[in-house]
């Protein structure tokens, strides 16, 4: 409920900002198009910091139009608080002085007031000081991220080398050491800057490295109503044919669009339309002045606008719940949106309580899950009777207990996070691939499939074998390890991680000529099967043989007569 207040409050800064800027008829329009917005209802009560940072962005950039309609000093103040709040809420939050700075230039080039500018100029660095301030507040204006002297593990300097940019990992390194920022929130900068490169994208069936410059305007285009669509292109004709003339409102409207929109295709975090919600924000202000526009112009168009909301209205309540999955009739719906986009723009880990009430209908006491988020929830909890296949949170990050067989028979519940292969890979990398060709018996909420029958699931089977070697092996149960890891490699001998496996096994239990072999063959592997998914494993096999290496010198020098 609390993070529920972000999305009734950018509800509301979205009426006023469009009653201000174009009246009461645009308030009204902007409004009730927003609030039966699939995207927005789908992430509005969650507890991340999407719509949050939404409604602080949106809300900054509506204080510095008032204030420059009318500069007071207590306006100026608001704009620098709640840009404080922004900058707190998510990183993101940073792109607001760009978008302001951009703002008082457009402004110089329209008006050629030097003087304004350097008033624009130094309201802007009265914001940046107090929004600093506040920022400063939320971390209790200490630079240690841990107090009392505890430290951080990994240090902060440790960190930054996992920075895939050297020259972002120095700014972050002159920010500590100048303490600009307190050391937590470059911490987190640091964080998304490898987390940006780490992860894979799902993009029209397959996965990618990295991100794409065409992922979002793409999305956009999926995940967007077409009634939506269709107003924003309104709007686009009016302001070319100069009916929609105001000057200010638009710059303001549009300006942070083309910001944000061009930071984020040029990012390679391509995994939900989410990131794009702050530009929705100002799209709705401006559909809802496209409404009010043409039906100035003629009456007639509030017919025609009539029939958009209720196609809106409609195509938001046939969704309902599964609002996450939401993609427009144009692309074949929400059914559809698997195909295109993974992750949270179709599955979130948000059908739980669907997949419960589904599987009581069915009366099923005894299936098989691999369910996006487990580990992170526990499916169990909602009373789904499952027993779990390997993903990589609930086995590589949290290793939870689980013993899968090499065959298994259905229902089998899988996540279309997991089926898409952003975790794993594409092809022969994914464990659960056959299913992909597969048609599933039930789609519960568009993004967790239900497949019948009797499958072979050997590399799934593997992985849990592999794991369970590697924890064996860090108890120094070596006899017991190696069985696993034999076993494993037994069922599935092109896995990279197998192959891993099997080659530590043998390194601890001293034989190294046979650890050589295996690791080698998981470099060959890494290096011809998706090479480009797996490429992080290189260095880490190339340390391994390395080390091997350098004990058989040793040992052969030891032994030398």
């Amino acid at each position: 409920m609390a993070s529920a207040l972000f999305m009734l409050t950018l509800a509301i800064a979205v009426f006023a900002a469009s009653y201000e800027m174009f009246g009461p008829l645009a308030a009204l329009a902007a409004l009730a198009f927003l609030v039966f917005d699939p995207t927005f209802l789908a992430n509005g009560a969650l507890v991340t910091t999407d719509v949050g940072i939404t409604c602080l962005i949106f809300l900054t950039i509506y204080l510095a139009y008032r204030f420059t309609k009318q500069p007071t000093l207590v306006r100026l103040i608001l704009v620098g608080l709640v840009a404080g709040l922004t900058l707190a809420a998510k990183f993101t939050g940073l792109l607001i002085f760009p978008m302001l700075l951009l703002l008082a230039v457009t402004e110089l080039v329209t008006v050629r007031n030097w003087r304004l500018f350097a008033n624009r100029i130094a309201a802007l660095l009265l914001v940046a000081f107090l929004s600093y301030g506040v920022l400063w507040a939320f971390y209790g204006f200490r630079y240690r991220a841990r107090p009392a002297g505890l430290k951080l593990n990994p240090p902060l300097a440790d960190y930054l080398k996992r920075v895939p940019s050297p020259k972002d990992a120095q700014h972050l390194a002159l920010l500590a050491r100048t303490h600009l920022l307190p050391e937590a929130y470059i911490y987190g900068l640091a964080n998304t800057k490898i987390t940006e490169f780490a992860d894979t994208s799902y993009f029209f069936g397959h996965i990618y490295r990295h991100g794409h410059w065409f992922y979002f305007p793409v999305a956009f285009l999926i995940k967007s109503t077409i009634p939506f669509l269709l107003l924003v292109a309104a709007a686009i004709v009016l302001i070319l044919t100069g009916r929609l003339k105001r000057h200010r409102e638009l710059f303001f409207l549009v300006i942070p669009c083309i910001v944000y929109l061009a930071v984020a295709m040029h990012s390679d975090l391509n995994i939900g339309i989410r990131h794009l919600l702050p530009v929705y924000a100002f799209l709705y202000v401006l559909l809802g002045g496209a409404a009010a526009t043409l039906v100035h112009l003629n009456r007639r168009s509030s017919y025609a606008l009539a029939l958009l909301f209720l196609w809106q209205t409609v195509s938001s309540l046939q969704v309902a719940p599964a609002w996450m999955a939401y993609g427009n009739e144009a692309w074949g719906g929400p059914a559809s949106v698997h195909k295109y986009l993974g992750d949270a723009n179709d599955d979130w880990g948000q059908q739980l309580k669907s997949a419960k009430q589904y599987l009581d209908r069915r009366g099923v006491k005894d299936c098989w899950i691999a369910y996006f988020l487990d580990g992170v929830v526990d499916p169990a909890y909602y009373g789904i009777p499952c027993k779990r296949l390997p993903t990589v949170v609930n086995s590589d990050w949290l290793d939870l207990p689980m013993d899968v067989p090499a065959e298994i028979d259905g229902p089998v519940l899988i996540s279309d996070g997991i089926l898409s292969g952003i975790d794993y890979g594409d092809g022969s990398l994914n464990p659960y691939e056959q299913f992909r060709s597969l048609q599933p018996t039930a789609m519960i909420q568009y993004g967790l499939f239900v497949y019948d029958g009797h499958f072979k699931i050997p590399l799934a089977a593997a992985l849990v074998k592999a794991r369970k070697a590697q924890e064996l092996l860090s108890q120094n149960r070596l006899n017991e390890a190696r069985r696993e890891a034999e076993g494993a490699a037994a069922l599935a001998p092109q896995s990279v991680a197998v192959q891993i496996a099997l080659g530590d096994v043998l390194a601890k239990m001293g034989r190294a000529t046979e650890a050589q072999t295996h690791y080698q063959q998981a470099l060959y592997l890494a290096q011809t099967v998706e090479p480009e998914l797996q490429e992080r494993s290189l260095p880490m096999l190339q340390a391994k043989l390395a080390a091997l290496i350098a004990t058989e010198h040793k040992q052969d020098r030891f032994s030398a007569p």
